[in-house]
């Protein structure tokens, strides 16, 4: 009997060098799980025997047991390589039959297919043309070379600060007479102030006798007097005088009315700050739109827009409080807009997309605070058609597509297959494993939900080997060999003896 216990612990210690050889061999293979030999020992079974005299026959391998515990996670900067940080194995389709591994190391086929070394294609949750991630079931993930379809400008969101001390655009106030029957001439009025928000002010001068006038401010309602003299000039408000010359009639009289410059996009003195930003048709043609914001009084301004091509038009007024906030807006005609600081106006195109294209500006964000006129947001919405250009994986397996005109869409979902039992499955090679009855159904879902591990895109999870403690059970191992070899030569030892007698 000596020999057969002998045989089988050389050949469970042979076994147990190759499980070693095989942990050391793949100390450096990604994804790559450890295993451990589990030996059991073996009985002769017989009715008649005595518990107390049974003697061992030997030692069996009882199983190869994978450690699936997590290796280190190595960066590698290539965006088709993927980390599981946790539980979970990727699923793979093997010509539809699925396999699963944790070898994250994948590129991308000739036909845009997520695929392993094997050419196995990565599985995931699909996304449609709009980068909606269906969940319903596991597809072959893939690679879309397609541009991204363009998506046309609405809107337009501004938060500007209009500077509060900029001066009015107003040019020389018209002076229109009344009813006059003195020799009065008059050089006319003049703006020695032009930020003053009175400049935007309707006067009345009228005349109570050869040297003693009245000045009406038709806008507050006030009034002052004085003593006429002729070539010296009459204070009307905050910033205007007019002079005259000659000698007035008792209720001679004039009015003076501010006059607003006329716009001119192409004069930068007839507004006092212009932005543009970038606004997309249907077809992801492009153009210019300007936005001019002419001052006309305190708290009062004139918004225009239009093509840098064409001609801006006044689409509206904006109003603004004593504290800088914006109180509301009106369009052109002077009614408040529908929607609150919100103007409607339309750009035309030239390339075959609808014309005009309608679009709207939010000043919502606006103020009018002293200091520079400035632009703290301008958003359009709208892109351009784009090129991929790039991609990431994020931790939840979403697969995002980056193109060219700076928008991004999801690509799909990588998901994660995780087992009741781990070491049911079996070892295909090639780092990768198959379900069975003993590992229980894969559980599918999403990288982070319940207990699935998450993703690191461009890094790899390197092989669990140890190696300093593969050496050590290797010399163990090798120890036990020669033991149990010199088991059998100690029976053959006796036998020879028994047959010298």
């Amino acid at each position: 009997m000596g020999y057969q216990q002998g045989l089988s612990g050389v050949t469970a210690a042979s076994q147990n060098l190759d499980v070693i050889g095989n942990n050391v061999a793949n100390s450096h293979t990604v994804g790559f799980k450890s295993g451990s030999a589990q030996f059991a020992d073996m009985y002769a079974n017989s009715v008649a025997t005595a518990v107390g005299n049974q003697v061992g026959i030997g030692t069996r391998l009882a199983e190869v047991q994978q450690q699936f515990s997590q290796g280190t996670i190595n960066s590698t900067n290539q965006a088709l390589n993927v980390a599981i940080n946790g539980n979970g194995f990727f699923q793979l389709s093997n010509n539809g039959t699925a396999v699963y591994s944790r070898n994250g190391v994948f590129q991308l086929d000739k036909n845009g297919f997520i695929t392993n070394a094997q050419g196995l294609k990565l599985m995931g949750f699909g996304a449609n043309a709009a980068g909606v991630v269906n969940t319903a079931q596991t597809v072959p993930l893939s690679v879309p070379t397609a541009n991204i379809a363009p998506q046309a400008t609405t809107k337009i969101v501004a938060g500007l600060n209009l500077n509060a001390q900029d001066k009015l655009m107003l040019g020389t106030p018209t002076v229109t007479p009344g009813a006059n029957t003195g020799t009065l001439t008059t050089p006319g009025a003049t703006i020695t102030h032009p930020a003053s928000g009175t400049n935007n002010d309707n006067y009345t001068v009228k005349f109570t006798s050869a040297t003693a006038y009245t000045v009406t401010d038709n806008t507050l309602g006030t009034s002052t007097t004085g003593t006429y003299t002729a070539g010296t000039a009459i204070p009307l408000g905050n910033g205007q005088t007019i002079t005259f010359n000659g000698l007035p009639a008792t209720n001679d009289s004039y009015t003076i009315a501010p006059t607003p410059i006329a716009f001119n996009q192409n004069s930068s003195t007839t507004y006092n700050y212009s932005t543009s930003t970038t606004v997309y048709d249907s077809l992801g043609g492009s153009q210019t739109v300007n936005m001019y914001f002419a001052k006309t009084a305190a708290g009062a301004w004139n918004v225009y827009a239009g093509p840098s091509s064409g001609a801006a038009q006044l689409i509206g007024h904006a109003n603004f409080n004593s504290s800088g906030t914006l109180l509301g807006t009106t369009d052109k005609s002077g009614v408040a807009t529908t929607t609150p600081f919100v103007f409607n106006f339309g750009v035309p195109t030239t390339d075959g997309s609808s014309t005009p294209q309608n679009l709207t500006l939010n000043i919502g964000g606006t103020t009018q605070y002293g200091g520079k006129n400035g632009v703290n947001t301008l958003q359009p919405d709208g892109y351009a058609a784009g090129t991929l250009t790039s991609f990431t994986i994020a931790a939840d397996g979403t697969l995002t597509g980056n193109y060219s005109n700076q928008q991004t869409a999801a690509l799909g979902q990588i998901v994660l297959a995780n087992f009741s039992n781990q070491n049911g499955l079996v070892n295909l090679g090639n780092n990768e494993f198959q379900q069975t009855s003993q590992s229980g159904v894969a559980q599918i879902s999403a990288p982070g939900s319940t207990n699935h591990g998450v993703l690191q895109g461009g890094a790899v999870e390197n092989s669990n080997v140890d190696l300093t403690s593969e050496l050590v059970k290797l010399i163990t191992a090798q120890r036990n060999y020669q033991a149990n070899a010199q088991t059998i030569k100690t029976q053959k030892t006796v036998d020879q003896t028994l047959m010298n007698l």
